[in-house]
């Protein structure tokens, strides 16, 4: 089965040409990748393969995205911009772009709303009392909006993307300035607008469903999961290419249930083959709780197309001697009890779904996260093969992960405002160098960093500078970001006394008087 790349129709381009990967010559088959030429391209020699890799521009002409194994750009003015060295060991390999889904994300987004049944009662019981009727609140906005048409247009023409771990939370505590944030954001400020935006995770290892609704009860504030991207949600795509697929990392059987609503046809997990053959994991104590749960069977019969890292390993032993095995494996899709003589050939396709190393967690001292397992992995490989582990990294800062949110971007925007479009002023807010602002730098959008997270240091990180700038934490940002939008005087409440002429004397001016 070949390994997945972009179609021409993710990005509207014209036919796609095919893009030959080396393959020994022993190999039984070739593998070719559409690939998609852009106005803006790189070329880069992979050291495995030796061909030429096609690697996608970003969002506007200026911005290209660099070679991710040596410099990153980052624009400080339209026309300069400042190298940097990039520090993230990750490297994506397979010399094709990461997959998206070919089908065109269907928006299922419900804005945050006014309840209207606690309008029509308000507007009930004054008309029972023989009062005025109060006026709507969508008629005291529209009044308002029409008065400030700049200012709307302005604001409709902004999104923000937020980092969650660090900037919104921590763990399950909330970070007091997210929520004043996002009350904003949802319709507390001076034009009773909705302004754009989304949530973007290096987090994983739960459904979307259960992540949204744990996020919308910490910070206080509405989360639709189609506003939600966490690292895996763009790793959806696979299910089109791969039948069977190991799944590692996560609580329990969580990422089992993830991947069964992403559509894969047959998962397996590290729970199962132990129950298969305890002995694979030598220093594993299996008990019997874990054995009742599992769902074994005859794994040397059972050929596993892909290798999926979906979230953090629990247990690095077990997982990482599993995969290994895997990699290591024959030409038959990834064989267990077998040993290739030739792995490098013969080896089956693994994905991460993010590659940081280090994640804030409740622990005053930053975490190792999936990244760290990546890099043990990759070195345990090179010391049994000697050559580098070909794989593919999701999550920020790669490109698939940024198109997808492009996507969620644009559905939001049709929901909210009508118009099914990305807004050229992009606010990307993280609290990682490493991710969140080489990503967001590199995409061609505003990034700014805060100190509540990975970052606590001055005014600025010195390898991976914030475009736009340091703040102590995400109201500090977004409000920041609102004043040059929409001007030093927007305000940030929505005051119903204002606007409202009803709650005026006879000396007071109209409504739309703001």
């Amino acid at each position: 089965m070949s390994k997945p790349g972009f179609e021409d129709i993710d990005f509207g381009a014209p036919p796609p040409k095919q893009h030959q990967i080396h393959t020994p010559p022993d190999s039984p088959e070739k593998t070719t990748h559409p690939m998609v030429d852009f106005p803006t391209q790189h070329r880069k020699t992979d050291s495995l393969s030796k061909s030429n890799v096609t690697t996608p521009g970003a969002r506007g002409d200026a911005r290209a995205w660099g070679d991710l194994e040596g410099n990153l750009t980052i624009p400080t003015s339209p026309t300069s911009y400042n190298t940097i060295e990039a520090r993230r060991v990750s490297r994506n390999s397979f010399g094709v772009t990461l997959p998206i889904p070919r089908s065109k994300r269907q928006s299922r987004l419900s804005g945050v709303t006014f309840p209207a049944e606690d309008q029509a009662a308000s507007r009930a019981g004054k008309q029972s009392e023989g009062a005025q009727v109060q006026p709507s609140r969508e008629i005291l906005t529209s009044q308002v909006q029409d008065v400030h048409a700049d200012k709307v247009k302005a604001a409709k023409n902004m999104a923000f993307v937020f980092d969650i771990d660090g900037v919104l939370v921590h763990g399950d505590r909330l970070i007091p300035q997210a929520r004043r944030a996002l009350e904003m954001l949802n319709g507390d400020n001076q034009l009773g607008l909705k302004i754009p935006h989304i949530f973007l995770t290096n987090g994983s290892g739960k459904p979307e469903k259960a992540r949204t609704e744990q996020l919308a009860r910490i910070l206080q504030n509405p989360v639709s999961t189609d506003q939600f991207i966490q690292s895996h949600t763009p790793m959806r795509a696979l299910a089109e290419y791969y039948n069977t697929v190991l799944v590692v990392g996560g609580e329990g059987y969580r990422c089992r249930e993830v991947a069964e609503e992403y559509g894969f046809k047959d998962i397996v997990v590290p729970n199962d083959i132990l129950a298969w053959e305890s002995t694979i994991a030598p220093y594993r104590v299996f008990t019997e709780e874990e054995r009742a749960s599992s769902l074994p069977r005859d794994f040397a019969r059972v050929n596993i197309d892909a290798i999926l890292v979906f979230s953090d390993s629990r247990d690095y032993a077990t997982d990482m001697q599993i995969i290994i095995d895997l990699l290591r494996s024959k030409i038959n899709n990834g064989r267990l009890g077998t040993v290739a003589r030739d792995p490098v050939s013969q080896r089956i396709p693994i994905y991460f779904s993010q590659g940081d190393l280090l994640c804030p967690t409740e622990h005053p001292i930053p975490r190792m996260s999936q990244g760290a397992f990546r890099i043990g992995l990759e070195a345990m490989y090179k010391a049994l093969t000697g050559v580098e582990l070909e794989r593919v990294v999701y999550g920020k800062p790669e490109l698939a992960t940024y198109k997808y949110a492009d996507e969620v971007i644009a559905s939001w925007m049709e929901m909210l405002h009508g118009e099914e479009r990305v807004p050229q002023n992009m606010y990307m807010i993280g609290d990682n160098p490493a991710s969140d602002i080489v990503g967001g730098n590199m995409y061609g959008w505003n990034t700014c960093l805060v100190r509540t997270g990975v970052f606590q240091g001055g005014a600025n990180d010195e390898e991976n500078p914030a475009s736009f700038g340091v703040f102590d934490n995400v109201w500090d940002a977004v409000a920041a970001a609102c004043r040059k939008e929409l001007g030093d005087d927007f305000g940030f409440h929505w005051d119903e006394r204002v606007v409202n002429p009803l709650m005026h004397d006879s000396h007071t001016a109209s409504a739309i008087e703001v």
